[in-house]
């Protein structure tokens, strides 16, 4: 069953709407497993798990037109931690993380987004 994350909108911005059920809706299009949201667009991700957050999945988040402050990683239910290598390369590229459930995730993406920050958040998707 999706879970409601937010009821507000943001003009022109990707805003996570529900989350559950194996996928995401943001800004009205559903995407069925996890996703990477920026303030724009919103990217399919390959990531299933806490696990699979290594190597180059993230370098999206990485490149220089990204111009991200905080990078937000949503690690399924239980959440988790990032490989120490991936979090050495996010810090060199000047992109702080936190990472937590996929729901605390959402909802704190869409508060951030309210408050115009530059944010990124790599959601795991969950049942």
């Amino acid at each position: 069953p999706a879970m409601e994350a937010v009821r507000v909108t943001h003009e022109g911005r990707q805003v996570v709407q529900s989350y559950g059920g194996g996928g995401f809706v943001v800004s009205g299009t559903r995407y069925g497993g996890s996703i990477l949201v920026f303030p724009e667009r919103t990217l399919d991700w390959s990531v299933t798990s806490a696990s699979g957050v290594v190597g180059s999945v993230l370098d999206p988040v990485m490149a220089p037109d990204a111009a991200i402050d905080l990078l937000l990683v949503g690690l399924g239910s239980a959440g988790g931690v990032v490989d120490k290598e991936l979090r050495d390369r996010l810090k060199a590229a000047r992109v702080a993380i936190e990472t937590m459930s996929t729901a605390a995730a959402c909802r704190t993406y869409n508060v951030l987004l309210g408050e115009q920050r530059r944010v990124v958040a790599a959601l795991i998707a969950v049942d």
